[in-house]
């Protein structure tokens, strides 16, 4: 009785060696790409800040606006949580928040109650429709224009005496008593709206923050009218909202403190406090994995057959064939051609017809009955499984070569 091979690993699997030659390409390639990002982020984080921050000095930084006001006796003062920003309202103060549309909806609103009654200023920098709703109420977005030179077109005296800035961005538009629209795009909404608040405290909606930034502010108007917006309070608090911040965990995504005032859930999940340019990063990331995949997976399609444009020997052809073998790795494709021709070659000779000449019930039995020692394991031999190196293989050839010739002569 002989033992039972172990299965071999085939021509259409791909062993471990095969797998990382094949994908070691694409690895390194991400791997280069992360620490280029990494290296990148750490170069650049050391002077640099982020857009709309008065200590940076990048085209897209505010520090050019803030040096101003502290040379016309104006406090700067920078805050990064909820805590600082509503705890610094009052009305020597003018409260900017660089960016409303990442508060969470109980941060907004836990900042609208703080700055309503405070007497002084808070200036918005371009509120989406989320902010306008706790922030703003009463006042719409209405459209959204390109930033570009406008006049004032209203009595605004910052506006006036500022004259034509560079606005742009979000329009608003509201029906709310005492409020001043500056900036329209033609005959439209404004850019820049002013709501009367509490007595000599107002709110200032811009939207769009270009006239703060350091390559605008010697443009046009906008210097002026920056200054006269942000410079009307003896103090000044700067609020960047930060991811971070402990208040933005407060009142979690479908908890009670997180439903809008209609009731609805609010938005202060975890996707809803990822800026918008990491999700479309992450989905032009995840296409692009996508399509790779697909490409590297392709298949080819089944063979097609065609003339060989010279005349080839077959022992050539013959040796190129296995070659290939080889090279793939294919020992259970050879060895079924091996056994293949081996069985076409002596079924002649037992007298089994051509059609059964695959089948172990008929051709088994006939080779038993012409050879002189039966006992040996001919299922095997002739239909057996693959090897499982190419020593065996080696052998298999020699075992069906001596088995040939034993039929023949027999």
């Amino acid at each position: 009785m002989t033992a039972t091979a172990a299965v071999p690993t085939t021509s259409e699997s791909r062993t471990p060696r095969q797998v990382w030659q094949r994908v070691r390409g694409l690895l390194l390639a991400v791997l280069i790409l992360v620490v280029a990002g990494i290296a990148l982020a750490a170069v650049r984080s050391g002077g640099q800040h982020g857009r709309l921050d008065p200590r940076s000095a990048d085209p897209y930084g505010s520090r050019a606006v803030a040096e101003l006001l502290g040379h016309r006796g104006v406090s700067v003062d920078v805050a990064t949580t909820l805590d600082e920003a509503a705890g610094a309202a009052g009305p020597d103060t003018t409260l900017l928040v660089a960016g409303p549309n990442m508060l969470t909806p109980h941060q907004q609103r836990r900042l609208h109650a703080a700055t309503a009654d405070s007497a002084g200023r808070t200036v918005l920098i371009a509120p989406g429709d989320p902010s306008l709703t706790r922030l703003a109420p009463g006042v719409r977005h209405a459209s959204h224009a390109p930033v570009t030179a406008r006049p004032p077109r209203c009595d605004l005296p910052a506006a006036r005496t500022a004259g034509t800035a560079d606005t742009g961005g979000i329009h608003y538009a509201t029906a709310a008593p005492g409020a001043t629209p500056c900036y329209p795009d033609g005959d439209g909404p404004a850019s820049l709206l002013v709501l009367p608040g509490q007595g000599a405290g107002d709110t200032v909606l811009l939207g769009s923050p270009d006239i703060l930034y350091n390559d605008r502010l010697d443009q046009q108007g906008n210097a002026s009218l920056g200054l006269q917006l942000l410079g009307s309070r003896p103090h000044l608090v700067w609020y960047l909202p930060s991811l971070d911040d402990p208040s933005a965990a407060v009142g979690g995504s479908g908890g009670q403190g997180d439903r809008s005032d209609d009731g609805s859930e609010g938005e202060s999940g975890f996707i809803g406090l990822i800026p918008s340019g990491w999700l479309w990063g992450t989905l032009q990331l995840t296409l692009a994995a996508v399509l790779a995949a697909l490409w590297r997976g392709r298949r080819f399609g089944p063979l097609v057959t065609e003339p060989l444009p010279v005349a080839i020997r077959a022992s050539e052809a013959t040796e190129g064939r296995a070659r290939l073998y080889r090279k793939a790795d294919a020992r259970d494709r050879a060895a079924d051609a091996l056994r293949s021709a081996a069985r076409t070659r002596i079924s002649p000779i037992l007298g089994v017809s051509p059609r059964d000449v695959d089948s172990p019930a008929v051709l088994l039995p006939a080779v038993t009955a012409r050879l002189s020692t039966p006992d040996r394991d001919l299922g095997t031999l002739l239909f057996g499984p693959a090897p499982a190196d190419d020593a065996a293989l080696a052998l298999l050839t020699d075992q069906l070569d001596a088995l040939e010739r034993e039929v023949r002569t027999s």
